[in-house]
C-alpha cells in the first residue's frame, strides 16, 4: 500500500487534510445527538402538544410491519436542476401539503437539528398534533425523523437527482407503525392515506416548476414482516389518542382561562 505523501509542516491527521475537510463538512449536515427533543416556541396556529420531552422513533422502535415507500415525480430537467427543487422543496416546504394540514418549521428553516410542529387531518374535526425533528440537510436532500406518539416510527428522506433529461424528485418513507392501534388504522385505511398524501405533495411540487400533468410513480416494499410486540407500549405516547384528548378538553381550558383573566381584572 503507498504511504500518504506528507508535505512540508503538515502534520498527519492534520484538520486541514483533505479527507478530515470532507469529513467536517458532512458532519455539518447531520442533527447533533439529542435525548430528548424541545421546543423553544410554538408559532400561532399550533398546538405545541406531543412534541417537547418526546425521543425520537426509528423503525427498529416501532412496533408493526417495517415498509419502505417511494414517491418519484419527474420534471423537464431545463426547468429546474436538482439543487434548485430541493432548496424550494426546503424552503416553501409546507406550501405543497394537502389543504388542512400544516407545518411549521423554526425560523431557521429546514436545518440539521430544528423542530417543526405538524398540525395533519386524520379524520373527520380530528387533528394529530406531533412534529419531527430534521435528522440530516444538504443541498441535493433531507431527512426528517419522528417522535413518539407520530402515526410511525421512521424517518422520511427528500431528494432530487438528474436522470437523463429530467430532474427526478423524491420522497421515500421508512417506517414502522408506531403502536397497536395505529398499525390497525394504517392496515383499515391509512397507507392509502399516506400515499394519497405524498402522491397530491409530489403534485403540487411539480406543478410548480410547469409540470402540472406530471405522474407520481409509487413503489411500496415491506421490509419486515414481523410485528414487534414487546413494543406495544409505545400506544401510552400516542399523539392521537392525547390530541383527541386535547381537543374534547378545549372547553374547560377556555372556561378555566376566563376564570383566571376575571380573577386577575378584580
Amino acid at each position: 500500500m503507498t504511504e500518504p505523501v506528507q508535505r512540508d509542516g503538515e502534520q498527519a491527521g492534520a484538520p486541514g487534510a483533505p479527507q478530515e475537510q470532507a469529513d467536517a463538512r458532512d458532519v455539518a449536515y447531520w442533527a447533533k445527538s439529542v435525548s430528548r427533543l424541545n421546543v423553544s416556541a410554538v408559532p400561532a396556529g399550533a398546538t405545541g402538544i406531543n412534541v417537547s420531552g418526546r425521543r425520537l422513533n426509528s423503525p427498529i422502535q416501532g412496533f408493526g410491519k417495517m415498509w419502505q415507500k417511494t414517491y418519484q415525480v419527474r420534471i423537464p430537467a431545463d426547468r429546474v436542476s436538482p439543487v434548485e427543487l430541493v432548496a424550494t422543496w426546503k424552503q416553501r416546504f409546507p406550501d405543497f401539503w394537502p389543504a388542512g394540514n400544516r407545518f411549521y418549521s423554526s425560523l431557521t428553516g429546514i436545518a440539521p437539528g430544528e423542530v417543526a410542529l405538524i398540525e395533519r387531518t386524520l379524520a373527520g374535526p380530528l387533528t394529530l398534533s406531533t412534529g419531527v425533528m430534521v435528522l440530516y440537510a444538504d443541498d441535493e436532500s433531507f431527512t426528517l425523523m419522528t417522535p413518539q406518539g407520530m402515526v410511525f416510527a421512521g424517518w422520511i428522506t427528500f431528494s432530487a437527482a438528474q436522470q437523463d433529461d429530467q430532474t427526478v424528485a423524491q420522497a421515500q418513507v421508512l417506517m414502522r407503525g408506531s403502536d397497536p392501534l395505529y398499525e390497525l388504522g394504517l392496515m383499515l385505511g391509512g397507507h392509502r392515506q399516506e400515499d394519497t398524501f405524498w402522491d397530491s405533495t409530489l403534485r403540487a411540487l411539480a406543478a410548480h416548476f410547469g409540470a402540472p400533468d406530471a405522474t407520481v410513480d409509487t413503489a411500496v416494499v415491506c421490509v419486515d414482516r414481523k410485528r414487534q410486540w414487546r413494543r406495544w407500549s409505545n400506544i401510552w405516547q400516542s399523539a392521537a389518542i392525547r390530541s383527541t384528548l386535547y381537543l374534547m378538553t378545549a372547553p374547560f381550558r377556555a372556561l378555566t382561562g376566563f376564570l383566571r383573566r376575571s380573577r386577575a381584572d378584580r
